[in-house]
C-alpha cells in the first residue's frame, strides 16, 4: 500500500494518467491525496474531476482557490473567466452532482497516524495548527450549509492577521486566504496576496514556511506555488506544484517511501 500526494491539476488529465502509469498506481491498494486546483487553466477540467469523484475514498482533495472560485461561480457569486476553460465542466450533466461532492471537501487534511497533512497553500505563521483546523472545520461547515453566505463574504484581502478578525465572516476570509491563496508573508507574520513569483524576486517578504513556529507542523503538504517548482529548503514541507498546466511537470510525492515522481506535461 502506498499514498500518492500529487500537485496541482489544474485540468491537466492526460499527464495524470501518464503519473499514475509511472508510479504504478493501483486502484485496489493504492491512495491519492490532491492537493487543491484539481480544475482551471489546463483542457480537462471535467475528466479530472470525475476521475477523483469516481475513486471514492482512495481519494482525499483538499480545496484550492480555483476550486472555490468554480464552485462561486456555479452560485452566481462570481463571473466565468474565460481563461479558465470551465465551458465543458459548467455544461456537464453531473454538474450538480460535481459541486455537491466539491463542497464537502475540507481546507486541511491531517492523518494523525502518518503525522501528516495537506492544504492547497499553507498553515499561516500566526496561527496554530488547532486554531487553523477549528476555522477551516467552520469554513467546511458553512460551505455544505450555507455555502451562499459563505461564499459572498470569502473575497477580499483583509484581515492580514487573525486577531483583526472582528466577526465570524472575517475569520472564515482569513482561513480560506491562507489555506488556497498565501505565499509571502510580511516580516511580522500578516499575508502579503498582492505578491508572487520566486522567492528571490521579493526579498522583503518571507515565504510562509520559513517563520518559526511554537510547535513543529506536521509533515506538510501544498501545492499553489508554481514559482518553487517543487522545491521548499525546510525539512518535512513538501511543495507539489511543478506548474503542469504552465508546461512543467505535474508531481507526485509517496509518503511510505519519501520518494518523488514526475512527468511532463506533455508527453515526450
Amino acid at each position: 500500500m502506498a499514498t500518492y500526494v500529487i500537485g496541482d491539476l489544474q485540468g491537466c488529465f492526460e499527464p495524470l494518467q501518464r503519473l499514475l502509469q509511472h508510479i504504478n498506481f493501483s486502484e485496489k491498494h493504492d491512495s491519492l491525496w490532491f492537493c487543491g486546483d484539481l480544475i482551471a487553466r489546463g483542457p480537462h477540467s471535467l475528466e479530472c474531476l470525475n476521475f477523483i469523484y469516481n475513486l471514492g475514498d482512495k481519494a482525499q482533495v483538499v480545496l484550492g482557490n480555483h476550486d472555490l472560485h468554480f464552485i462561486a461561480c456555479y452560485y452566481g457569486v462570481s463571473e466565468v473567466k474565460s481563461k479558465d476553460k470551465l465551458d465543458q465542466l459548467l455544461q456537464a450533466k453531473n454538474l450538480d452532482q460535481l459541486v455537491y461532492w466539491l463542497r464537502h471537501q475540507p481546507l486541511i487534511h491531517l492523518c494523525e497516524y502518518r503525522n501528516a497533512m495537506m492544504v492547497h497553500a499553507g498553515i499561516a505563521p500566526d496561527c496554530l495548527l488547532a486554531d487553523a483546523l477549528v476555522l477551516s472545520q467552520e469554513v467546511q461547515l458553512q460551505l455544505q450549509q450555507n455555502p451562499l453566505y459563505l461564499l459572498q463574504n470569502m473575497y477580499g484581502n483583509k484581515p492580514a492577521r487573525l486577531v483583526d478578525a472582528k466577526n465570524q465572516e472575517q475569520r472564515w476570509r482569513y482561513i480560506i486566504n491562507a489555506c488556497t491563496r498565501m505565499r509571502f508573508c510580511s516580516p511580522s507574520g500578516a499575508l502579503e496576496l498582492k505578491h508572487k513569483g520566486h522567492p528571490n524576486n521579493h526579498p522583503d517578504l518571507i515565504p510562509w514556511y520559513e517563520f518559526k513556529r511554537e510547535k513543529k507542523l506536521p509533515q506538510l503538504f501544498f501545492g499553489h506555488w508554481a514559482a518553487l517548482n517543487g522545491y521548499s529548503p525546510i525539512k518535512d514541507i513538501h511543495a507539489l506544484d511543478t506548474g503542469c498546466v504552465w508546461g512543467n511537470a505535474l508531481t507526485a510525492y509517496c509518503i511510505e517511501s519519501q520518494t518523488r515522481y514526475s512527468v511532463a506535461a506533455t508527453e515526450q
